[in-house]
């Protein structure tokens, strides 16, 4: 089956898996697929038609698409490479976290299982990518995170542990880094505006103002 997958395949694969983790839903438009990858609606379904006839991905009429087994596990393994190669690049070479997207994108569709498991060594076998992701088990398994979106009603008023972010935007991750809002980090969501508005945190004796918009790319578990 892998020898069947090219790397733009792979890159597919792994997408869809993010769209589906991202929003607890096992269905992903064909529209957000195409835009999250800057290509054409034609060209998405091509490619869709193509992964599902080699059973990597199954396709339900007004749903969308989503991930076969085999498929899940393919996606797997190239967020394993993917995450790893961002890791290496934080960890080893000094990337800061909002560079680092782009290029082990281009690093992990060359990598090989041996040159993987020896970046990850030099990394320290981290668990976590720099943005928070899990990063899956050479097996294919990959822990589940049962957590919530900061701009989500739950949270409001609870003391809270950035978790993930799901944003790649440097310009975001650069702003996020500023008011240190990073995994990792605990805050107190003070307040939560009407309509979509600005959410009130606190952040040790330091207090943050995001947009609703923003809220949306963190996710957080709840402490208290």
């Amino acid at each position: 089956m892998s020898d069947e997958i090219s790397t733009t395949m792979r890159d597919y694969l792994a997408e869809v898996y993010r769209l589906a983790d991202h929003n607890s839903d096992q269905y992903v438009s064909t529209s957000t697929l195409a835009d999250m990858l800057n290509v054409t609606a034609p060209a998405v379904n091509r490619m869709v038609t193509r992964l599902r006839e080699i059973g990597l991905l199954e396709h339900e009429p007004y749903q969308g698409i989503r991930l076969t087994d085999a498929g899940k596990l393919e996606a797997l393994k190239e967020l394993r490479r993917h995450r790893i190669a961002e890791s290496f690049l934080v960890t080893v070479m000094g990337f800061g976290w909002h560079e680092v997207h782009e290029e082990a994108k281009h690093m992990s569709s060359a990598l090989s299982g041996v040159v993987t498991e020896r970046m990850a060594s030099m990394a320290g076998n981290p668990t976590y990518c720099p943005h928070g992701e899990p990063i899956p088990s050479a097996e294919g398994t990959v822990e589940v995170i049962d957590d919530y979106f900061l701009s989500a009603p739950e949270v409001e008023g609870k003391t809270v542990q950035i978790t993930r972010v799901l944003t790649r935007e440097p310009d975001r991750l650069e702003y996020l880094t500023a008011l240190d809002l990073m995994p990792g980090k605990q805050l107190e969501v003070l307040h939560m505006a009407p309509f979509n508005g600005p959410i009130q945190l606190r952040l040790a004796e330091e207090y943050r103002i995001i947009g609703h918009n923003l809220a949306e790319q963190i996710k957080v578990l709840i402490v208290s």
